[in-house]
């Protein structure tokens, strides 16, 4: 795997302080949550998933305020339910068992949360995005649980431009099928993502002879990009540049 399965450090952190400015609605039978820059324009959009939350869900506030600094950084925003109203409140006490949780084990109908689930309903919002709202590129940003479904669906048709931070669940012949560019904002402490995956990873983004970027940031661990301490300077220092990273990735290549 060029990543490993997650754990309970990507549940964990710190919920920000904020007031979200875009919107929910139904798209078939998930709920989405959107956000739109100034302008109204839909040309270039975002399609945020499992997520720029995590497995935290699109109602997690943190969520919806990285949806929201895209939208103001000119993209159109859609980021779904994914886990059809189960996902994983922040900081669950100890004993949660993120892998059946994964399997459906908490589900009110036992639904895994995996791409047979999962693919479908990121197919569905890329339609929408390109028909609906007329998007003629689309990045994808998945933090986590998200990172895989970025390199699912990074090829022509689905998604233009993928970025992702700290990713779980990626396996290597995943990331060596992607056909387009692809940055990823590592922290230096990640069991999950640790060392041995990155350059694992470096080496077969290098083998693609696609664009790529990792940026490693230092004093920072599984999640900062997402759910990190804002009183901690480091870590809001790199939670900071990680999406500015992103938006730097997405202005150059969609």
């Amino acid at each position: 795997m060029a990543s490993l399965p997650a754990g309970s450090c990507c549940y964990q952190g710190v919920k920000h302080e904020g007031e979200a400015k875009g919107s929910f609605s139904q798209l078939n039978d998930f709920e989405i949550y959107t956000s739109s820059p100034a302008d109204k324009s839909t040309e270039n959009g975002v399609l945020v998933y499992g997520s720029i939350t995590d497995v935290i869900g699109h109602r997690f506030l943190n969520a919806q305020l990285i949806a929201d600094q895209f939208a103001a950084n000119g993209y159109f925003v859609m980021m779904p339910d994914l886990f059809d109203n189960d996902a994983i409140p922040l900081n669950r006490p100890e004993g949660f068992d993120l892998m059946a949780w994964k399997d459906g084990a908490y589900h009110k109908d036992k639904k895994p949360h995996t791409p047979e689930v999962v693919d479908p309903i990121i197919e569905a919002c890329i339609k929408e995005m390109r028909t609906k709202y007329g998007c003629k590129k689309i990045g994808a940003v998945g933090y986590c649980f998200g990172g895989k479904y970025v390199v699912r669906h990074l090829r022509p048709g689905q998604i233009d431009a993928g970025y992702t931070a700290h990713p779980s669940f990626v396996d290597s012949e995943e990331l060596k099928a992607i056909k387009g560019p692809l940055a990823i904002a590592a922290a230096e402490t990640d069991a999950i993502f640790p060392s041995e995956k990155r350059h694992e990873s470096e080496e077969i983004l290098k083998d693609s002879g696609l664009p790529y970027q990792i940026n490693l940031y230092s004093g920072v661990a599984h999640g900062f990009a997402v759910r990190g301490d804002p009183a901690n300077r480091t870590v809001q220092y790199a939670k900071e540049n990680a999406f500015l990273q992103a938006v730097q990735w997405f202005k150059e290549h969609l």
